[in-house]
């Protein structure tokens, strides 16, 4: 039912949202807004403000389609932007900074302003003081709203009805009451439909795999041993140890079982067979009938902080653990470094342009002496710690409390926290997760490797590896266990990561070390499916479902500490 409206009423000012700028109303607007912009002002296209609006501002700035309601009381210093809109009866006064898509229900009060309050004299003769208030993007006030001098409103906030807000409303809350509180977050509902979404994906993705483990498993089988990938995609490769570890991890994680066909007496002999008796460490083999017999000759160094055969003690000490068995030797190149040594070598080392190698070092070193401990305390002095305590000493020291990391930035063009971020994880898998120790700095590492993980280069064929995602979601993850230091961020990061690596599988071959590359790491390969499982398992148990995988790496990747240290 329509009335005739009272003499001077006018429907457009109570009903702005009619606004059409191509009506006759748009000269009459035209007017309006000619008379305030003699004053300063400036708007937008296809701005509305009511004829009967009180809008005595020192300031003002109006973005497109933005419009002013009927009886609105607004002045002061406004910035209003794009798709705003103060509906009649609102006051809005004193310093205001608004973003674009900001609604302000009828009745609301925004009030940028507030009076003295000393007691020397009567208020009414103190003058008022302002701090302003920012309302950011993508914000509902409810009708009869208050918003008190010197709030700040986070994006995509509701503000409920007759609320009362006196203090500062983060990003997506919703609040209510006087004083106002915060009732929910409006991502809730949205982030729970998507857990489910995913946790399905995730379920069906690890049933996918499961079924598959065989088949990817045979494809990378050739004259009698693994290979990393098949050569006919891949190209020729030398016989190498640490295939024969990742298709146990494989194995393990996915079957619970060592390779179909294989017994796990017989893969622990063949992957031990050539552990140096003197050192304990291991090259990288020759793992036919024939090398399995060939010992080892002067030719071949073994350096326990460089090289493949620190890294095998890794690989080969981890799937050796996964079959039930152990190395049968110490690694005494390790156990018998004497802590000065291992300081000065770490001290030596450049941790700015070589923050990677460092870090791999010290992921060596630390694995061999917790190898030693778990499997030979009772055969070494000092129960197998050797260098530990003053490795782990040293590098707590050494963190950057500014970074939470180790190694320095490079300069462009190479990414600026790639080899630090790297390094970091390997430096910490080594260290304070193998150990179970808390982090140095664990929200200074936080925002470093958020900053990594907004390089551009990640997303890049190039820059997508296992290897690089890897080093940002474990040092998060680890982080995590300490701190929920900018968990949203980081969650959003996960989040979008682990489709993508779920999107990252070819059935039947696993995963490429770097899914999206035309060369030969663009191959589905043994490393890139051990890898990528493990990352896979990471994100998902950074945003709490990775219950829905039904599985837990046991091997180099695996969560759990692998011993935990006593006091020296």
């Amino acid at each position: 039912m329509h009335h005739s409206p009272a003499a001077g009423v006018r429907r457009i000012d109570y009903f702005p949202w009619e606004y059409d700028p191509t009506s006759s109303e748009g000269e009459v607007q035209a007017a309006r807004q000619l008379e305030l912009a003699a004053e300063g002002a400036t708007f937008g296209d296809g701005v509305f403000i009511a004829q009967n609006a009180a809008v005595f501002c020192d300031q003002l700035s109006i973005g497109d389609r933005s419009y002013v309601g009927a009886l609105a009381y607004v002045t002061g210093d406004l910035t209003i932007g794009a798709d705003c809109s103060i509906n009649p009866y609102a006051v809005v006064r004193g310093e205001i900074r608004m973003g674009d898509g900001v609604r302000i229900g009828a009745h609301s009060s925004i009030l940028g302003f507030n009076h003295r309050m000393s007691n020397d004299l009567p208020i009414h003769q103190q003058g008022t003081w302002s701090k302003g208030i920012t309302l950011g993007d993508d914000v509902w006030i409810g009708s009869n709203a208050t918003i008190l001098d010197g709030v700040t409103v986070g994006d995509h906030v509701i503000i409920g009805a007759s609320a009362v807000v006196t203090k500062d409303v983060p990003d997506w809350a919703v609040v209510a009451g006087n004083p106002a509180r915060v009732i929910r977050d409006r991502r809730t509902e949205t982030r729970v439909a998507r857990e489910r979404d995913l946790e399905a994906e995730l379920d069906a993705f690890a049933r996918r795999a499961r079924e598959q483990a065989g088949d990817l498993l045979a494809r990378c089988y050739e004259d009698g041993r693994f290979v990393d990938r098949p050569s006919a995609a891949a190209g020729t490769q030398e016989p190498a140890i640490r295939p024969w570890a990742d298709a146990v991890e494989i194995a393990d994680v996915l079957l619970g079982t060592p390779p179909p066909g294989f017994d796990a007496a017989d893969l622990v002999r063949r992957l031990t067979t050539r552990q140096d008796p003197a050192t304990g460490l291991v090259p990288a083999a020759d793992l036919s009938d024939q090398g399995l017999a060939r010992p080892l000759t002067s030719d071949e160094p073994l350096d326990p902080a460089d090289g493949s055969a620190s890294y095998h003690v890794l690989s080969v000490g981890y799937a050796v653990r996964l079959l039930g068995g152990r190395l049968p030797y110490p690694v005494r190149a390790v156990h018998e470094l004497s802590e000065q040594e291992v300081i000065a070598s770490l001290e030596a080392r450049d941790w700015g342009a070589g923050a990677w190698g460092s870090g791999a070092a010290v992921d060596s070193l630390a694995t061999a002496c917790a190898l030693n401990i778990t499997d030979f305390s009772a055969d070494l002095a000092d129960g197998g710690a050797g260098p530990v305590y003053g490795l782990l000493g040293w590098l707590s020291a050494r963190a950057n409390p500014e970074t939470g990391l180790w190694g320095a930035p490079q300069p462009a063009p190479e990414p600026r926290w790639l080899q630090a971020v790297n390094g970091f994880y390997r430096l910490t898998r080594g260290s304070y997760a193998q150990f179970g120790l808390p982090l140095p700095y664990p929200e200074a590492a936080v925002d470093t490797v958020l900053v990594h993980a907004s390089d551009p280069h990640l997303g890049t064929p190039e820059g997508y590896t296992a290897c690089n995602i890897l080093d940002v979601i474990h040092p998060l993850w680890l982080a995590a266990k300490q701190t929920g230091h900018r968990r949203t961020e980081g969650s959003a990061w996960a989040h979008d990561q682990l489709r993508r690596a779920l999107g990252s599988w070819s059935d039947a071959e696993g995963f490429a070390f770097a899914p999206h590359s035309d060369g030969p790491d663009g191959v589905a390969g043994l490393q890139g499916t051990e890898m990528w499982l493990s990352i896979v398992w990471l994100l998902a148990d950074y945003l709490g479902l990775s219950d829905a995988l039904g599985y837990r790496p046991r091997g180099v990747h695996s969560p759990d500490p692998l011993v935990r240290l006593a006091a020296p």
